[in-house]
């Protein structure tokens, strides 16, 4: 799973990222310099200055992405993506390009924690059993604990906590 396969969804994914991200980004330009009254020499300027870095960076993303969804199932859909706070208080954020370390996919089949394009685990709903305690969500299988976790997003964990009731993985 750690193997990492180049073929035409993730090269896909990558370049639309990076058009996506490239367009608005120079889009965001354009539309300030015009604002400014900018001359269209000084826009452009920027425009190109700044779709390169853009470009890279929604690649990464779309790379990352393309990974997520060839790592699903036949028929399995996602439902909400979570970032997840790391669980050590000393960590360094990582660099807004990079996007958050840890995310939490929920899907229909179960739950799925991802490092970046790394899968760290994923389990189905019938074997989890998850519950809040205060703004955490613990994550329980065969009566073990697979997940203590706290999200980026305050009330995310009722999110979560809903689909799993949903599902009956409560």
């Amino acid at each position: 799973m750690g193997e990492r396969r180049e073929n035409g969804n993730l090269g896909r994914a990558a370049l639309g990222g990076a058009v996506g991200t490239a367009i608005a980004a120079v889009g965001a330009i354009v539309a300030i310099g015009v604002n400014a009254d900018l001359p269209w020499w000084a826009v452009a300027g920027m425009a190109v200055l700044a779709a390169g870095p853009a470009a890279w960076t929604g690649a990464q993303i779309g790379r990352r992405d393309g990974v997520r969804n060839e790592a699903l199932e036949p028929g399995e859909t996602v439902l909400g993506t979570y970032a997840v706070r790391p669980p050590f208080r000393d960590h360094t954020p990582p660099a807004a390009h990079e996007g958050p370390q840890y995310q939490l996919l929920v899907t229909n089949h179960g739950l799925q924690m991802w490092e970046r394009s790394a899968l760290l685990w994923r389990h189905p709903w019938p074997e989890l059993r998850v519950f809040t305690e205060g703004p955490r969500l613990r994550i329980h299988r065969d009566g073990l604990e697979v997940g203590a976790m706290r999200f980026a997003r305050a009330g995310a964990e009722q999110e979560v906590r809903l689909i799993a009731q949903r599902y009956a993985a409560v």
